[in-house]
């Protein structure tokens, strides 16, 4: 079976020089990755200094719609439809510096979600640098109409002290002319030692708000799920829908391609549709655990939630040359109302 690996001294080499160019170092070898990496974005696609100098790329749909994706994490920071409404949360206090993760946002979990392993919980991916890929791979032609950047991440050595393996991990970010954000994630196994590797992974969504206690999410009843607030036990959804007075960690397991957020006040329905990523994590810290966060406002939670399509109860195993995809698209549409509450019948029962 044939192997892509590049040796780990030339990943490491080319993470430093990406950190160089993207932290604003101003060696004449920095400035050169730049303009080089700047070459590299698509059409509506451009690079722009974000918090703290941190490089970020734009991405500009001719009808409006607006998202921001940083080379630190490969995170998604904000996602406009045309009206110029925020669709993501991102705490004010989040903190834009490495190697802290962005609070908010699509922070991305790999190859660890949660504690779920010897790593720092969540991975080690969402507090990495990365780069514009140079040569991505093909994708679905039906992405070809859509604004997007292709980011790539290697393991650095430090890197591959804790998690002693060799990928490739490739992320696409599109938005399309809909207003519809597309992360499609490709981790191919590099390893030259015709070893496996398992990882867990989830994009952990943050969606914006007007109030949790007005919100519902359809899609995830009568399904198991694992109960973070108690030792992971296995549970089972009562009643037609998920709503929140308290404190929600939980992983639904074998969920369906299409969940719904419907937010009654806005009037509008989030629609989550996704693919390789079996379960689905809903969580909101409600008010005591906001409060021991540093990174989080106070009364954040009341704006905020997260649902984040993943794969975490059977980890994905990837022999030497093997690849692995996860698609996550999400779509922001309005919702009708029905006997006094809204109606997610169109949106789950639609195409």
């Amino acid at each position: 079976m044939s192997s892509d690996k590049a040796p780990i001294a030339a990943a490491s080499a080319s993470a430093a020089a990406a950190t160089n160019a993207l932290s604003g170092s101003s060696g004449s070898g920095g400035v050169a990755a730049a303009n080089a990496n700047a070459k590299l974005l698509h059409p509506g696609a451009e690079f722009s200094k974000g918090i703290n100098g941190l490089e970020k790329v734009v991405l500009r749909d001719p009808r409006g719609s607006v998202a921001e994706v940083y080379l630190y994490g490969g995170h998604v920071t904000s996602w406009k439809n045309d009206h110029g409404e925020e669709l993501l949360f991102v705490s004010s206090k989040a903190i834009f510096k490495p190697p802290k993760a962005i609070r908010g946002g699509i922070p991305i979990c790999f190859p660890q979600f949660s504690n779920l392993g010897s790593l720092d919980a969540h991975g080690f991916a969402r507090n990495r640098f990365w780069s514009v890929d140079p040569d991505p791979s093909p994708f679905p032609t039906n992405t070809s109409n859509k604004v997007a950047v292709d980011l790539i991440l290697r393991p650095s050595e430090e890197d591959m002290k804790t998690w002693p393996h060799s990928y490739e991990y490739r992320l696409r970010v599109a938005l399309g002319p809909g207003g519809d954000l597309t992360l499609i994630s490709r981790i191919r196994n590099t390893n030259s030692d015709g070893k496996p590797f398992s990882f867990t992974f989830a994009y952990h969504t943050y969606f914006s708000v007007s109030d949790i206690s007005e919100v519902r999410v359809e899609g995830l009843e009568t399904l198991d799920y694992l109960d973070n607030l108690q030792n992971r036990k296995r549970c089972t959804e009562q009643g037609d829908a998920i709503t929140f007075e308290s404190e929600v960690d939980k992983i639904y397991l074998s969920t369906p391609t299409k969940i719904a957020i419907l937010d009654h006040e806005k009037k509008r329905t989030f629609v989550i549709r996704k693919d390789g990523l079996p379960d689905a994590v809903v969580w909101n810290p409600w008010d005591k655990k906001s409060k021991a966060m540093a990174d989080f406002g106070d009364d954040e939670y009341k704006h905020m939630l997260c649902v984040e399509a993943a794969a975490i109860e059977k980890p994905i195993t990837l022999k030497p040359g093997e690849e692995w995809r996860g698609r996550q698209e999400l779509s922001a549409v309005p919702s009708s109302y029905c006997s006094g509450q809204l109606d997610p019948r169109k949106v789950l029962q639609g195409s």
